[in-house]
C-alpha cells in the first residue's frame, strides 16, 4: 500500500490511504473502538454477536441496556433449516439503579425465566459496554446457572470499550472453544469429515457449499456458525479437517483446534469461480482419496460447462466499467477482485475495515498499478477517490449505499442485507446477474 498525495488533502490519514506502486503503510485493523466516539467501525460485543447469533437452538441473552439487544438477527439475517430460537434478542435491560448496585440478581433471574420458557441446552450471555464497567461477574453467575438448570451456560466477554470487533471475534471463538470441548475422552475421528469455519449462512450459502462436499463424498460435521445447532457444535471435535472461509473471524478457533483437538485447516473462499474451483481441489488433496479427487473433478467440469458461456455473455456488456470495493474483511475483498475480472471489470479502489497485513499484501499483487487501496476509509475518503478514479458501481455495506446514491453510482450489497447468495458456482452467476443489472439500468442514463 502507497500513500498518495492526494490523501494528504483530506487530513493526515497517510497511515491507512495507498496506491499500488509506492511504498507500504500502516494499517489500522487493530485500532480500538472508543469510547463515545461515533465510528464505522463495530465494537467488540458486534464482532461476537456476528459470530455466535447463528446457532439456532441457543438462547442469547445480552447483559446490558435495551439499546445493545437491537443488534440481533433481524440486523444481520441467517438462514436455519429447523430452531428458529436464535431469532429471538433477550436483554437484562439495565437500568440506572442496575448499574449503581450491580445486574449480577437481575441476570440471574433473567436466565432462570429464559431456561424455563424455553427448552434449550445452551445460553449465550453477552457483556456489554456497561458490564464492563460495573463489572459484574458473569463467570460466577453462568457458572451457578449451569450447575442449577444441568445445561451450558457460556459468558461471552464482550465488552464494548476492552477493543474493536476483531477482539468480538476472538472472544466469540473463546466461547465456542468451551462449548466444543468434550467431557469423555476424545471420540475417534470420522473419516473424509470437515468442519465448515467462517460461513453464517446469511442467505443459504453454507447449504450450497454443503451440497458440493457432500458430492464430492466428504461429509459436512458441523458449520462455524451458520444454521448449526448444538448438537452440531458438540461434534466438532470428531472431524479430520477443518476448512475456514473468514479468516478474520475463524483464524484464531482454527489454530486452537489444531493445537488442542490436532485437526488441521485450509484456507478457502467460494466466492468466484476461481476461488471455489482452487477450493474444492483442495478438500479433496487434503484427503487424499482417489475417489473424491475424480468425483470433485466431475463436479467442477459439469459446472464449468454450465457457467462459462453465461459469464462469457455478461463481460461482453460490461466491458470497459470499474468497479470501487469497500467491504469489512480482507477475503472478502480478495474474493471480489477475481469475481470483477471473470466479468471483465477493472478495479480502480478497494479498502476493508478489518483486513489484515497479509490479505492487503495479496490485494496488492492482484490489483493493476494505480488502483487505489484504502484501510478503515471514512465517506469523504471513499466520495474522493471513487470521483477520481472514475468508478462505475461501488460494492460495499449498507452505510456505504446512501453515499453511492448521492454520487450517482451504482451499489451492490456484498454484506449481510442481501437475499440472495454469493457463494459458488451458482453465487458466481448471481453476482454478475446483480452487477450487470445495475451497472445497466436505463435510470442512470438520467442520473448526472
Amino acid at each position: 500500500m502507497i500513500v498518495t498525495e492526494a490523501a494528504l488533502v483530506i487530513k493526515e490519514r497517510n497511515d491507512s490511504i495507498a496506491k499500488k506502486g509506492r511504498h507500504k503503510a500502516q494499517i489500522k485493523c487493530d485500532t480500538d473502538s472508543v469510547a463515545g466516539c461515533v465510528s464505522q467501525r463495530a465494537c467488540v460485543f458486534c464482532g461476537a454477536r456476528v459470530v455466535l447469533n447463528p446457532i439456532t437452538d441457543a438462547i442469547h441473552l445480552v447483559h446490558g441496556p435495551i439499546g445493545c439487544a437491537s443488534y440481533t438477527w433481524d440486523i444481520r439475517g441467517s438462514l436455519s433449516s429447523g430452531e428458529e430460537l436464535y431469532r429471538n434478542s433477550f436483554s437484562t435491560d439495565l437500568k440506572e439503579k442496575d448499574i449503581i448496585f450491580g445486574g449480577e440478581k437481575k441476570l440471574a433471574k433473567a436466565i432462570d425465566e429464559l431456561v424455563e420458557k424455553y427448552n434449550s441446552k445452551l445460553v449465550f450471555v453477552y457483556s456489554t459496554c456497561i458490564v464492563g464497567v460495573i463489572g459484574d461477574d458473569l463467570e460466577a453467575i453462568c457458572k451457578a446457572a449451569a450447575n442449577k438448570h444441568g445445561i451450558e451456560v457460556i459468558p461471552v466477554q464482550s465488552s464494548g470499550f476492552i477493543g474493536n470487533k476483531s477482539a468480538g471475534y476472538r472472544a466469540a471463538c473463546d466461547a465456542l472453544l468451551r462449548l466444543i470441548a468434550p467431557v469423555e475422552p476424545q471420540e475417534i475421528k470420522k473419516r473424509n469429515s470437515i468442519n465448515y469455519l467462517g460461513d453464517f449462512n446469511l442467505a443459504g450459502e453454507a447449504w450450497i457449499i454443503r451440497n458440493y462436499l457432500h458430492e464430492m463424498g466428504v461429509d459436512v460435521n458441523t458449520v462455524f456458525t451458520g444454521d448449526s445447532s448444538y448438537a452440531e457444535l458438540k461434534s466438532a471435535t470428531t472431524a479430520t479437517l477443518n476448512i475456514m472461509q473468514c479468516a478474520g473471524s475463524m483464524t484464531y478457533l482454527a489454530e486452537k483446534m489444531e493445537r488442542l483437538y490436532d485437526i488441521p485447516y485450509l484456507r478457502v473462499s467460494f466466492l468466484g469461480i476461481e476461488d471455489t474451483v482452487r477450493s474444492l481441489r483442495q478438500v479433496a488433496l487434503a484427503f487424499g482419496d482417489a475417489d473424491v479427487i475424480a468425483r470433485t473433478e466431475e463436479l467442477i467440469a459439469r459446472e464449468l460447462e454450465s457457467v462459462e458461456p453465461i459469464l462469457k455473455s455478461y463481460r461482453e456488456k460490461l466491458k470497459g466499467k470499474k468497479a470501487a470495493i469497500y467491504v469489512g474483511g480482507g477475503f472478502k475483498a480478495i474474493s471480489l477482485i477475481k469475481q470483477f475480472r471473470e466479468i471483465g471489470i477493472e478495479v480502480v479502489m478497494i479498502g476493508t475495515q478489518t483486513g489484515r497485513r497479509d490479505e492487503y499484501d495479496t490485494i496488492s499483487d492482484l490489483v493493476d498499478e494505480g488502483t487505489i487501496i484504502l484501510d478503515d476509509a471514512n465517506p469523504a475518503e471513499l466520495e474522493k477517490f471513487m470521483v477520481e478514479q472514475g468508478a462505475n458501481i461501488l460494492v460495499g455495506g449498507v452505510k456505504e449505499r446512501p453515499l453511492a446514491y448521492k454520487l450517482g453510482v451504482c451499489f451492490i450489497d456484498h454484506n449481510h442485507d442481501r437475499k440472495h447468495p454469493l457463494s459458488g458456482f451458482v453465487g458466481a452467476i448471481n453476482f454478475a446477474k446483480e452487477v450487470y443489472s445495475t451497472v445497466c439500468s436505463p435510470v442512470w442514463n438520467f442520473v448526472r
